[in-house]
């Protein structure tokens, strides 16, 4: 390429210290089947120069505050990591936005702390997990969030969290459950009418959407047996959703994630820290390689200046210029993932 693409990244997360040690006194030392990794805003700052990454959405990966049976601890957590979140983006405005940590699945306190991040802080939207203590959302007796979240128009980012049952010996969460959760998520939202209860509400699925793309048919079909409604109705609200691109720019999943979802939700997102860089990389590699110049853009900026007016209306960001040996490895970096990319592509036999 010839021009940086000034990524938005909608997919990135923040790991701050109080957290890990939150984590590590109930004993969790991984998410995912992934061991927690290192954080800090100048390492995040470092990955987005090497992607080419103008502004990354931070948010808080599963288990968020779901690992806490105590309601005011939850709550307590959630703040801290809120108020946490915006203290690194008002201290980088260009370079970070950041969704809020809710309490769940404690909804009174979810709603009141939603209502705080988006107002007084200023939040770019929320994360929910797709399940949290085994409670899916769109499952009966959540309105009362979702009424808050739509009278402020809210960005709804949809993480997924450990399925509520044990791993399979050999396949880490990450790898194929994750997946499933999502897709249940987007499956009980549109089953149970949230999205058309609640139009103002914008959702971003994770990864893609897990299954979501590549099993909408099925799913349509699904729904249609069990609940009466139209299929063509079920498929308009799941190409409704937003769907990110983390881990998922590859030449299998991408070609089936644009041709299914609506024109101008498709969003780049990279998953660091807990994906490493070489897999951020990768992927951006297969997002760059695979789609249309213009349909690129929208990907990588334009998509996202639609959900977020904030990001279109400041001026670009000014990183510092960094010292010619690490402006080198970069572009060595870049090259050489372009050229990983390019040789494990599978042939055509």
């Amino acid at each position: 390429m010839t021009t940086a693409p000034r990524r938005i990244d909608v997919h990135q997360h923040v790991v701050p210290p109080f957290y890990r040690d939150a984590l590590t006194r109930a004993g969790i030392a991984e998410a995912g089947g992934r061991a927690l990794p290192d954080w800090s805003p100048e390492a995040a700052l470092d990955l987005m120069d090497l992607l080419r990454t103008e502004t990354a959405i931070l948010s808080v990966s599963t288990p968020g505050t779901g690992f806490l049976t105590d309601p005011g601890e939850a709550v307590g957590l959630a703040r801290r990591l809120n108020d946490h979140s915006a203290a690194v983006t008002a201290e980088h405005p260009a370079r970070f936005g950041w969704f809020a940590t809710l309490p769940m699945p404690h909804l009174g306190a979810s709603a009141k702390e939603a209502e705080r991040a988006l107002a007084e802080l200023g939040a770019d939207g929320v994360t929910l997990l797709s399940n949290t203590q085994g409670t899916y959302l769109g499952a009966e007796g959540q309105d009362a969030l979702w009424r808050v979240l739509d009278a402020r128009g809210a960005v709804v980012f949809v993480h997924p969290a450990d399925l509520p049952a044990p791993a399979v010996d050999g396949i880490p969460p990450f790898a194929a459950d994750f997946l499933l959760d999502t897709t249940r998520a987007a499956y009980l939202l549109v089953r149970n009418g949230v999205p058309r209860r609640f139009p103002n509400i914008r959702f971003v699925l994770s990864h893609a959407g897990g299954f979501v793309p590549y099993a909408s048919h099925r799913m349509a079909v699904a729904i249609a047996a069990d609940t009466g409604r139209s299929p063509l109705d079920t498929l308009d609200d799941l190409r409704g959703f937003y769907y990110d691109t983390a881990l998922s720019s590859s030449p299998a999943a991408l070609p089936t994630l644009l041709a299914f979802a609506r024109p101008g939700h498709v969003l780049f997102g990279s998953d660091w820290p807990f994906a490493p860089a070489p897999a951020g990389q990768y992927f951006a590699s297969g997002l760059d390689n695979g789609v249309d110049p213009h349909i690129l853009t929208a990907v990588n900026r334009t998509n996202a200046e639609a959900l977020f007016p904030r990001l279109a209306a400041q001026a670009p960001a000014q990183a510092p210029a960094r010292p010619l040996p690490v402006r080198l490895r970069q572009s060595a970096q870049r090259a050489g993932a372009r050229l990983f990319y390019k040789l494990i592509q599978p042939g055509t036999n």
